[in-house]
């Protein structure tokens, strides 16, 4: 993690943007997408991340957390064909004491929120902590789940991250 922690504070300091793509892993045609819009954001000479980590908070069943496919390989694979310059792929993002958590107590109440318990904690946490180490310029989101895409602005816009 040290490494990182260095890393885009460096990026930063060299003048260059950055625009980053979080995600789970296990890429598709809607992440790529994502990548060339980051791209387009930040042009030639930005630099794109996209993060790959299956954050264990947001999973309420550890069966499903097993389950969640982790193909980082050809994961990689489909980023060095579109150009993304820092693939970042951490092994954990908690320390084992970890003990805060980012609460959102509007946007995550009913729908996908009242049926899955913890999970929209698990996803401002993991945001936060990736803005936090990433220090993007334009964080690209995919829109699909309308609910988590409110939480994240509403998190990102309560926070004051940049």
């Amino acid at each position: 993690m040290r490494s990182y922690q260095e890393l885009f504070p460096s990026i930063k300091l060299e003048g260059k943007s950055i625009g980053f793509v979080p995600t789970m892993g296990a890429l598709h045609a809607g992440h790529l997408s994502l990548i060339r819009r980051a791209r387009k954001v930040v042009g030639d000479k930005g630099i794109v991340v996209v993060s790959i980590y299956v954050n264990p908070m947001q999973f309420n069943d550890a069966k499903d957390l097993r389950a969640y496919p982790r193909p980082l390989a050809a994961d990689r694979k489909l980023c060095r064909a579109e150009g993304v310059d820092v693939v970042f792929a951490p092994s954990s993002l908690y320390e084992k004491d970890s003990s805060v958590s980012i609460d959102e107590t509007v946007v995550s109440r009913g729908m996908e929120g009242g049926s899955r318990p913890g999970h929209f904690r698990g996803v401002a946490t993991v945001v936060v902590k990736l803005c936090n180490l990433v220090q993007p310029t334009a964080a690209i989101l995919g829109e699909k789940d309308w609910q988590q895409a409110a939480l994240i602005r509403r998190v990102v816009r309560d926070l004051d991250l940049p």
